[in-house]
């Protein structure tokens, strides 16, 4: 994973890259054996958080890494780009239609017109760097009408 902004030179993230509470980290993947930043497509767009674990369903808990989540960075209603953070409440929103997600509950829908989740990208940590594990859980995107 890569920070957006950063494909240049791309250095791959650590989970102490991420302040732990604060507010997302947008990224892309990387292949590791060619160091192809995944750019090609903006559903590949990843958001980032580093939350205290304690409060992760068990969902959740199979996804992250050391209190790192990843998600889908597309908003499941109509493709907007899901960029707020609201650390009071610990849920991530959509500014195009309000749609709130809980990070710690897999990104499930907690209120707005989204009809459902973020899909998580499962992470792992090789040589101390975050790594995908898994393909997204869902389809990234959403549904055309």
């Amino acid at each position: 994973m890569v920070p957006v902004g950063n494909t240049a030179t791309p250095e791959p993230l650590k989970p102490d890259d991420l302040p732990l509470g604060g507010n997302q980290t947008m990224a892309w993947p990387m292949e590791p054996e060619t160091h192809t930043v995944r750019t090609g497509s903006r559903l590949n767009k990843v958001l980032l958080l580093r939350l205290d674990p304690e409060g992760f369903d068990s969902e959740t808990k199979e996804h992250a890494v050391e209190g790192v989540v990843a998600y889908s960075a597309i908003c499941t209603h109509t493709g907007c780009d899901v960029i707020n953070w609201h650390p009071d409440s610990e849920l991530l929103e959509c500014p195009c239609h309000y749609s709130n997600y809980n990070p710690k509950q897999g990104a499930k829908v907690v209120s707005g017109p989204s009809p459902r989740r973020l899909p998580a990208l499962p992470l792992k940590i090789v040589d101390g760097r975050l790594v995908v594990a898994k393909p997204f859980t869902g389809r990234a995107g959403f549904q055309q009408t």
